[in-house]
């Protein structure tokens, strides 16, 4: 047993363990575990990031300045309050790490994105989860749950993995219930697959107060997971102090560049939209007309929940796919054993897992 002392908190943490994407035996295999975009990037970020691969012996701009200055153009934001990271997951950890502590609270909802708990660990906070109604955010037993040792709030909205959603009333009824110095943190990594009309991604509780920051990725509609990146918009006093914190290259040249040829092909970006609006709906039904329970999703993925019954369950479910050479993810690291997420691939691939599916329950 080593003598050096680990800080209160780190040994409890679970982990996090990414979706696989390999099947012992299996040449082709139909990866639909991690929420990754249907049609891959787009060629205008591929292109760029060939381009820059000469250079990459260069320094990255580590104020990421043409990056933020395009994505405040295109959502019609303040440059200056915007924040990059590697991936969404690095300025989780570090408003974390800027605002709690040992002793304090991080809440978040019943089956949240895993990472705000062991974030909270990580730096000797208790995460508390508020029960959800319907597998949906409950914005009461949030507020029930909010003590005087609660620092930050976590809302992934859409939610991963139940891909349901707080409408803006919901959103706003929320952050009106919270005292000023509890931070509000709205992970809005879906946010591009929503067309409700009364969703909002947050930009308009960030610009109203102090105390509400709104995350956001390129890992799900402009599909680059592998580069790592993400933005939050911030109050300004909260930016000054992630870019205090931060890396001072913390975001990669080739995840910059790639970026910004992602967000110029505005034609590829509404492809995928498409496809998805498509495909979500189409895989919802179908596993509901299988008498599966599919809650409705605003983001690129399903919830399928299955019977608790000898051959049907979750478990039996996901080894069935994985026969077939379909990978879809297990849910019961967050709280959910009796369900699977899927993710909408192609056309191909959720023509396959219908037709596995309805092999299971036949």
């Amino acid at each position: 047993m080593s003598p050096l002392a680990v800080r209160p908190g780190i040994a409890g943490i679970t982990p996090y363990v990414g979706g696989e994407s390999a099947l012992l035996g299996r040449h082709r295999v139909i990866r639909l575990a991690s929420n990754e975009g249907a049609l891959g990037p787009s060629p205008m970020a591929v292109a760029a990031f060939e381009e820059m691969a000469a250079n990459m012996h260069r320094y990255p701009d580590g104020a990421s300045a043409e990056l933020r200055g395009a994505l405040a153009e295109l959502h019609g934001l303040e440059a200056a309050r915007i924040v990059c990271g590697a991936g969404s997951d690095e300025l989780i950890a570090l408003l974390c790490r800027a605002y709690a502590g040992p002793g304090d609270e991080i809440l978040h909802t019943e089956h949240a994105f895993l990472m705000f708990a062991i974030a909270a660990r990580t730096v000797g906070a208790t995460p508390v989860a508020a029960p959800e109604r319907d597998l949906t955010a409950d914005v009461d037993a949030l507020l029930e749950r909010v003590t005087g040792k609660t620092r930050i709030l976590f809302l992934a909205n859409p939610n991963n993995p139940t891909g349901t959603y707080l409408p803006a009333s919901e959103l706003n009824r929320l952050r009106a219930g919270l005292r000023e110095d509890v931070l509000l943190v709205v992970d809005a990594a879906y946010a591009e697959y929503v067309s409700h009309d009364d969703y909002t991604p947050g930009v308009d509780l960030v610009e109203a107060g102090d105390n509400v920051v709104m995350t956001r990725t390129f890992s799900k509609l402009y599909a680059l997971g592998g580069l790592r990146l993400g933005w939050a918009y911030c109050p300004p006093d909260v930016a000054d102090v992630l870019n205090r914190m931060r890396n001072p290259f913390n975001v990669c040249a080739p995840a910059q560049v790639a970026g910004l040829g992602a967000l110029r092909d505005t034609a590829f970006a509404d492809a995928g939209r498409a496809h998805n609006a498509t495909w979500l709906p189409w895989i919802t039904e179908q596993a509901r007309g299988l008498g599966l329970e599919v809650p409705d999703s605003a983001g690129n993925f399903v919830l399928v929940r299955f019977p608790n019954a000898p051959g049907r369950d979750a478990e039996a479910a996901d080894a069935f796919l994985r026969d077939r050479g379909i990978i879809v993810r297990r849910m019961g690291p967050y709280g959910l054993p009796d369900a699977l997420r899927i993710t909408v691939g192609h056309e191909d691939e959720m023509r396959a897992v219908a037709e596995a599916l309805d092999g299971l329950v036949d």
